[in-house]
Order: structure tokens, then sequence, then C-alpha cells
């Protein structure tokens, strides 16, 4: 583990305290989680992008045109 100081507004610290006790967990575990997420968002919307970069409109296009086109079966419908 590596420890991390960090200064943040006496409004946010107020926040993260009360999540932390809310949640039932140490401020530490709290923040630690916190920025695990936010690193995961980051990474996500990193790795869609790549994917994205990559993709092929005629393929996906070529694939959409063997797909039939017909009603969905009742228990899949939207309402």
């Amino acid at each position: 583990m590596t420890n991390l100081t960090v200064t943040v507004p006496d409004s946010i610290y107020q926040q993260v305290a009360t999540l932390a006790h809310k949640d039932q967990v140490t401020l530490d575990q709290f923040v630690s989680t916190a920025l695990a997420e936010k690193v995961s968002a980051l990474m996500t919307e990193d790795y869609l992008a790549k994917r994205a970069a990559r993709a092929d409109r005629q393929k996906f296009l070529a694939v959409m045109a063997k797909v039939p086109d017909v009603e969905p079966e009742e228990f899949d419908r939207l309402k």
C-alpha cells in the first residue's frame, strides 16, 4: 500500500466522512473505493474509444442485414 496525502475543501471532507460513516466503512476505505471507481470509469471510457476507433460500419451493417426483420416475441417487447 502507498500513503497519499491530499488537501480537500472542508465541505468535501465533511460529505465524504458522512458517507463513509453511513456506509459503515473507514474514511480510507471509502476514499480508496471512490478512487478505484473513478479510475475504472476512465479506463472503460478509454477502452471503448479504442474499440470504437477499430469499428467497421460496413461489417456492422452486413451482420445486421442477416437479422430477420420480425416483431419480437411478446415477452421481449418494450412496454
